[in-house]
């Protein structure tokens, strides 16, 4: 069975080049393309492809617009190839919170031999994207006099007390594709003094410091991206940089951020697997490991390990993620206690929170 693809690009030059390199692969056909997203739309409306690949900045309508329109009426796959989506740019997360499977940065000048020498990542994005499953894109949360916002979180208390918050059974959490909406999700629904917890996202580097900020901007719990020695607390959220391992570390009754560098793990760094091997052997039992959507195997291993070891482990249910590989290996192995959607993974963190 093909994947039909649809390219979306103002760029004559680049929907061209994109073309010659898809009719390469018999797994894809190429079901046609568009300069802009006013046209596209009925298109794909009326023909509806498995994946659709598409750039940002275009005439008419601009490929972030279109995407989210996308997503709120009939989520189709898409992958973004754009000149904006450079590394680190905000762009990128916005697309990936709009709904987008994978991000491909295209760079303004060689763009023909770039294309060329990433074929084969590209269209293996393609096939990864094609066996993903977007959700609906949630609609703005209404805001105003009367409306509820974000809850706020507790202001920090000096001494002995905040000495204590730092004291509790860690949570660990991985993810990779689909991971940045579904983290978000859990994260909101956290109040501001629920239990520490250590998050390895596949992500690029230079992505996880803004990723972070954007979730401690939204959230009512703490967010920010891991530091070698960071402590482990209350109300904290760890987020693993970018082409760096964390693993945590345990001294004093308290619980700490190692991250450093290394060979990548099961292809990945920051690796699942590097943080929940070193958080069974610091932590053994008293644990609550999560696992999200994404593909691939990286983390079901090391689930296991914590889940032999008697700790708590969770993974989100098909109907919920976006590509199940990861949370179905781990289940395959006898490492998962409870497979739950997405929904009610922040309910479980604070019932292993109140069972102490």
């Amino acid at each position: 069975m093909t994947i039909k693809v649809y390219v979306v690009d103002d760029s004559a030059v680049v929907r061209q080049a994109l073309i010659h390199l898809l009719q390469g692969d018999p797994e894809i056909e190429l079901m046609g393309s568009a300069p802009n997203p006013l046209i596209a739309g009925p298109i794909i409306r009326k023909n509806r492809p498995d994946v659709l690949l598409l750039d940002i900045e275009m005439p008419g309508m601009d490929g972030l617009t279109f995407l989210r329109q996308v997503m709120a009426e009939s989520p189709i796959p898409t992958v973004i190839c754009s000149t904006l989506t450079e590394q680190g740019s905000k762009m990128a997360l916005d697309a990936m919170s709009a709904g987008a499977v994978a991000v491909v940065a295209k760079p303004r000048l060689g763009l023909k031999q770039f294309l060329e020498t990433s074929r084969r990542e590209l269209v293996q994005t393609l096939k990864t994207a094609a066996r993903s499953r977007p959700r609906l894109l949630n609609p703005p949360r209404p805001t105003g006099p009367g409306m509820p916002c974000a809850a706020a979180r507790p202001a920090a208390t000096p001494g002995p007390v905040a000495h204590a918050l730092a004291v509790n059974k860690p949570v660990v959490l991985g993810s990779s594709t689909g991971g940045t909406q579904a983290i978000e999700t859990v994260l909101m629904a956290l109040p501001g003094d629920c239990p520490g917890i250590a998050i390895v996202q596949h992500m690029p580097e230079m992505f996880t410091a803004m990723y972070a900020q954007r979730l401690d901007a939204a959230c009512a719990v703490r967010v920010r991206e891991a530091r070698d020695g960071d402590r482990l607390e209350r109300g904290l959220v760890l987020i693993a940089p970018g082409g760096k391992h964390m693993q945590l570390r345990k001294a004093v009754g308290q619980y700490f951020a190692v991250v450093a560098d290394g060979p990548p793990v099961n292809r990945h760094k920051p690796s699942v697997d590097v943080l929940f091997q070193s958080t069974a052997e610091c932590a053994g039992r008293d644990v609550l490991a999560i696992m999200l959507t994404g593909m691939g195997n990286d983390g079901a291993r090391g689930m296991k390990q914590l889940h032999d070891l008697g700790a708590r482990t969770v993974a989100q249910n098909e109907e919920t993620c976006v590509v199940f590989g990861m949370p179905m290996e781990a289940i395959k192995l006898g490492a998962v206690d409870d497979v739950l959607p997405l929904e009610q993974i922040a309910a479980a963190i604070l019932q292993f929170d109140r069972r102490g």
